[in-house]
């Protein structure tokens, strides 16, 4: 084991030194990764990508809202992200007599731009490798729980230490399987308006349908302004906030791509699982998602009737559905390109090899941990279906997610000095009110149905709590399984409403002792003390068994250029633009244009409307200098490997001007969280180009354009 400790600090200290297609640390571009890019045609340095001594691209690289990425653009804050990312912020500003999602929003001037609440952005200060601070009380025999507190006691440290105030964050993560941490502060800005978006029939074209397809003619964009006080440092909204003043925005490129033409990505990918055992895919594709398909199916074709009956439902439900659809289809996807490019044979044929290595070589402690890896999957597994049917489908309900922050709520008030209960019971109210008013009790009681059916036909043994011990496993419900959700109290609002304001310390019962309150409280108790402390034993063990794993994959595999998995940490991907082959006769190319939307309309489809007045454009060929030769470019796909967080990235050309705009990936590719395969995956970007030709063209804000600076 101690000879396994020291081989994890001699690699570190060579990873540098190691680099390849990926997603890179931006502060370890220096060496043979700077030198392959450069290679493939980037024309800058590595200080010209990160820096902490003058401006470089990362500071103006944001994170976006909770999970996504945006770029500066302009030296007044403008903020470039996707349609999809700014979908809530353009929703909670829509009413049905200003629907800004289906008409688009367009303010033209600053004081028509609408202040967002709730919605910051998150501008990388520096990077700091820290893995010495956090390892150094860390023994080679602590056991995972104790390893965990030493470690966790540093983190805070830290976090104590570069926090500066509120709106400085510090985020410190684990890399290789916590082999290595980085430590990444933040300067966080909460004064975010909404400048522009395009109609859902340009910003949403194709909708679910396209959805994670290539290809594409999505113009998949937003913008938004960055505010701060008058001294250029982040503050709370006030009406009295001045633009910010960037230390860099992007210049944007008008000179177009070709395919092979070098292209670089920087974001803040969620998360892969690049160097995972066989049996964890197995877990993945035989386990996990195919019910978690299932019963997100269930849920969206309850939804697509309503909405589809019902104007007021599609507004009502938009964001929704979309959130909804999105892994929907994207494991779907993953599971058919990991099957056609046989990636669970191929990390067994690797597996193979690798115990042979270690067999051959008499390394004991790595022969062992193959078959470890089974062990704990074989038990792991069932605890994982169920999670996924609690997770997947009875909290997919949404009045019993709804009872789930309930119910902490219910806590809070209860545990609050009465001095505090009044101004308590205000905030109680205001969350309570707005999620009635986006919510539809038969919709959502004909998705209770499915899904407690759903669970009791595919869940056996213990993990049929007792509310499903007298639900019949026949096609009917039985009445009382029915009434848990029907006769609860929870689905008039207005019986809540009243309940709460009528509500002190000692009244909280009718609350607790409602049915599906009740059953909410049974489904908690049996998740917190039959599944969930057995999965984080598991875990815990996976947690060990990973770090030494990855250790020995890079003993065996010298000449490999390992890179981390996704954290959402700022990273690099570089690669080049490029069509492909997704199936024998079938060949994608690299672009797509204008007369590809016109070409896909359909009046009865609503993800393929096109508007009148982008038709007309079409027509006149007004295409300014935007077009080429006298085609109107809409979207492009390229190498770089994305994932999840990376939707809104800018992407670059060779000299790191702003080329595209990073909003999906191919659905034959999306397996690329778990296997990369340079054949099929592909991220798929707006070309920026497009994105111009909308805001110049069709929206007429040329006061946006006049901020940007171009290179012709």
């Amino acid at each position: 084991m101690k000879r396994i400790f020291f081989l994890i600090i001699v690699f570190f200290a060579s990873i540098v030194l190691k680099a390849d297609d990926g997603m890179w640390i931006p502060l370890l571009l220096k060496g043979y990764t700077i030198a392959d890019m450069q290679k493939k045609g980037f024309k800058l340095t590595a200080e010209d990508i990160y820096s902490i001594n003058h401006a470089s691209l990362k500071d103006a690289v944001v994170i976006f809202g909770r999970g996504c990425t945006g770029g500066i653009i302009s030296n007044k804050g403008l903020l470039l992200t996707n349609h999809h990312c700014g979908y809530s912020a353009i929703h909670s500003q829509s009413t049905m007599e200003h629907n800004y999602l289906e008409e688009g929003f367009w303010a033209m001037s600053m004081q028509e731009e609408l202040p967002i609440e709730g919605l910051s952005v998150r501008f990388l200060d520096f990077i700091e490798d820290v893995t010495g601070k956090v390892l150094a009380d860390v023994k080679p025999d602590d056991n995972e729980l104790v390893r965990k507190a030493k470690i966790q006691k540093v983190i805070e440290q830290l976090r104590d230490q570069y926090g500066k105030n509120d709106f400085t964050e510090v985020t410190v993560k684990p890399f290789y399987y916590g082999n290595q941490y980085f430590m990444y502060v933040y300067k966080v800005y909460r004064d975010i308006r909404l400048v522009g978006a395009p109609p859902s029939s340009i910003g949403k074209f194709g909708g679910d349908t396209d959805n994670w397809m290539w290809p594409r003619h999505t113009g998949d964009f937003s913008i938004f302004r960055v505010y701060t006080d008058r001294n250029n440092q982040p503050a709370d909204y006030s009406k009295d906030n001045v633009p910010l003043q960037p230390k860099k925005s992007l210049r944007i490129s008008l000179q177009g791509i070709k395919e092979g033409d070098f292209t670089m990505v920087m974001g803040f990918p969620g998360r892969t699982k690049e160097n995972i055992p066989s049996v964890a895919v197995k877990s993945i594709t035989q386990i996990q998602n195919p019910a978690g398909i299932m019963l997100r199916n269930l849920k969206l074709t309850e939804m697509r009737n309503y909405m589809d009956a019902n104007p007021a439902m599609k507004l009502k439900y938009a964001a929704k559905y979309a959130s909804v659809a999105n892994y929907w289809k994207k494991w779907i996807g993953e599971n058919k390109g990991l099957y056609t490019v046989g990636a669970i044979a191929q990390k067994q044929a690797y597996e193979k090899s690798f115990s042979d290595w270690a067999t051959s070589e008499k390394r004991k402690n790595y022969k062992d941990i193959l078959p470890a890896y089974e062990q704990i999957y074989g038990n792991l597994n069932p605890l994982l279906k169920v999670t996924t049917y609690l997770n997947e489908g009875l909290l997919a309900v949404e009045l019993i997610k709804f009872i789930n922050r309930f119910a902490q709520e219910l806590n809070n008030f209860q545990n609050a000095s009465k001095e505090e209960q009044e101004s308590f019971k205000e905030t109680f109210l205001t969350m309570v009110r707005k999620f009635y008013k986006n919510f539809d009790y038969e919709l959502d009681f004909n998705i209770y149905k499915k899904m407690i059916k759903a669970y009791h036909n595919n869940i056996k043994g213990s993990a049929r709590f007792s509310f499903f011990g007298s639900v019949k496993t026949d096609a009917s419900l039985p009445k009382e399984a029915i009434e848990t959700y029907s006769k609860s109290l929870f689905a008039d609002s207005l019986k809540v409403i009243q309940a709460l304001k009528e509500m002190n310390t000692h009244s909280p019962e009718i609350f607790e002792k409602d049915p599906l309150f009740e059953f909410y409280t049974q489904m908690q108790s049996y998740y917190r003390q039959e599944i969930r402390p057995k999965i984080k034993k598991y875990n815990a063990k996976l947690d060990s068994l990973s770090r030494i794993y990855m250790a020995a994959q890079m003993e065996f595999e010298k000449t490999k250029h390992f890179y981390p998995d996704a954290n959402f940490t700022m990273r690099v991907a570089y690669g080049n633009v490029k069509g492909f082959e997704p199936r024998d006769g079938v060949i994608y190319k690299y672009n797509t244009r204008l007369k590809g939307v016109i070409e896909k309309e359909d009046s009865t489809v609503y993800d393929y409307q096109v508007s009148d007045k982008l038709k007309e454009i079409y027509l006149k060929k007004d295409f300014g200098r935007y077009g080429d030769n006298g085609k109107m470019p809409v979207c492009f796909i390229a190498t770089n490997h994305t994932t999840g967080g990376n939707s809104g990235s800018p992407v670059f050309n060779a000299n790191g001007n702003l080329i595209g705009l990073n909003f999906d990936r191919n659905w034959e590719g999306t397996m690329s969280d778990i296997y990369y395969d340079m054949s099929l995956c592909r991220n798929i970007a707006l070309d920026i180009r497009y994105f111009l030709f909308i805001v110049d063209k069709f929206a007429g804000d040329k006061r946006l354009i006049e901020e940007m600076q171009f290179v012709e």
